[in-house]
């Protein structure tokens, strides 16, 4: 017995397709010739979250940071995990724009460098190689990520990019350290300039919403502040000056990283506010105690209009940064989140 497929996209286009109880929607899609967002099809990368709103299913294994149990209340799913158990009727947060009518293949780029530029953060800047379809071009939108592969140690993760969209074939990482993660290892004990490294093509759908007129709030938690430099960078290159507040948390004051970025972003764009917050200060730290969550619950008690909020970080200060925002009065609509897995 096979199950019928509805999927709507962000901008209200509708497809169809159907799918075995053996098969993930995300398996039946590609059969359909439907290639949708997703990296890595095995619920570790997020790119595929959708909402089922009608229909019965179960769910694969997938990473618990990703899909909160709030999140699956409300129907929350990873379409690349998802197995059908009826017809299922489900929206996605991406335009019709981004399904491909083929899979996109990995391209090769080279290690430009690899810089340890805080207390366990690195970042990563490659070269992409020249494609016979595309040159060294790479197109993504601010806020998007790729996946990351070596494979001839069997590495894969994702990586937000820092930088913006850019001609040259530039791509710019911040990578957290992590003391038994592979791709950490990688890049402490093995990634020379020169070497080479696979790039997926770009995907997510974390960015700002263009049409709001709304003040934004950027929430990062160490490098969750990848995507916001990535979007203030385009806001500043565009001439943009939206009112904006971005709140960067780190632990110490050995995990700050980006100053230089981030004053000349403020010079940029006059309108952007930035506060760096330590959770465990010295003595000698001047600035604001606390998380990125204690900031934003102080900043929406005084905001004489309520902002979009933008969360990229650890799950737990997503979390946390989500509550204050809802019991600030914000529409959950309005509050967009990209978690680490």
């Amino acid at each position: 017995m096979s199950y019928a497929i509805t999927l709507t996209t962000h901008d209200n286009q509708q497809i169809d397709f159907t799918c075995e109880p053996e098969q993930t929607v995300q398996e039946a899609a590609e059969e359909a010739g439907f290639f949708l967002p997703a990296l890595c099809k095995v619920g570790s990368c997020g790119s595929c979250l959708g909402r089922c709103t009608q229909g019965d299913y179960h769910l694969n294994r997938y990473s618990p940071s990703l899909l909160p149990e709030n999140a699956r209340e409300h129907g929350d799913i990873l379409v690349c995990r998802t197995h059908p158990h009826s017809d299922l009727h489900i929206t996605a947060p991406y335009n019709a724009s981004q399904i491909q009518s083929a899979e996109n293949a990995l391209r090769d780029a080279e290690i430009i460098s690899v810089e340890l530029i805080a207390e366990r953060t690195t970042r990563l800047v490659l070269q992409l190689l020249p494609d016979p379809e595309h040159g060294i071009a790479f197109e993504f939108e601010p806020g998007q990520f790729v996946e990351l592969e070596v494979p001839e140690l069997d590495l894969k993760r994702a990586y937000s990019i820092a930088n913006t969209p850019n001609w040259a074939g530039r791509l710019e990482f911040l990578i957290r350290l992590q003391p038994l993660g592979q791709f950490s290892s990688y890049l402490k004990e093995t990634a020379k300039a020169g070497q080479r490294i696979q790039v997926s093509a770009a995907s997510g759908t974390f960015g700002v919403q263009e049409q709001s007129l709304a003040p934004r709030c950027f929430v990062a938690g160490g490098t969750g502040l990848a995507p916001f430099l990535s979007i203030l960078q385009r806001m500043a290159d565009w001439g943009e000056d939206h009112p904006t507040q971005l709140f960067l948390g780190v632990n110490n004051e050995q995990e700050i990283f980006c100053q230089d970025e981030l004053a000349a972003l403020e010079q940029a764009i006059p309108q952007l506010k930035i506060e760096i917050c330590v959770w465990k200060p010295s003595a000698t730290w001047t600035g604001f105690c606390g998380t990125p969550a204690d900031t934003l619950r102080a900043y929406l008690a005084t905001a004489d209009v309520l902002p979009d909020v933008f969360l990229c970080g650890p799950p737990l200060l997503v979390e946390a940064a989500t509550h204050i925002a809802v019991d600030a009065g914000i529409n959950p609509e309005r509050i967009f989140c990209e978690r680490f897995a």
